[in-house]
């Protein structure tokens, strides 16, 4: 993921994503309240990449973790349209975490009592 902040570009990390916002990892600290760009990528299983998202947002947060930074950042109101992409997004995430719950047929008993 990029963020663009006065014309810099900083590159990170995605650690949580949600409609509201997202954490991140970054090298570098941003100034909280920071008016931001963020393009957000997939990463597919063959290390191909989507066409990136770019969403508004603001820098709520930043800490020292280790010899890195954390970032929050919350989502500034963004179009119907890049609201159903990050929605679409999330969905994507959502089911490439989600364990996939195999059914087992019923048995005759279990239908029909």
């Amino acid at each position: 993921m990029t963020f663009k902040v006065k014309g810099k570009a900083y590159q990170g990390r995605t650690t949580n994503l949600s409609r509201g916002g997202l954490c991140a990892d970054l090298a570098d600290s941003i100034e909280v309240g920071s008016e931001i760009e963020v393009d957000l990528q997939l990463v597919f299983d063959d290390d191909s990449q989507s066409e990136p998202l770019r969403v508004p947002g603001r820098v709520a947060w930043c800490t020292t973790v280790d010899e890195a930074f954390q970032v929050g950042i919350s989502f500034r109101p963004m179009d119907t349209e890049r609201a159903n992409y990050l929605m679409i997004f999330l969905r994507f995430l959502d089911d490439g975490v989600r364990p996939k719950i195999e059914k087992r047929a019923k048995t005759v008993d279990e239908r029909f009592g």
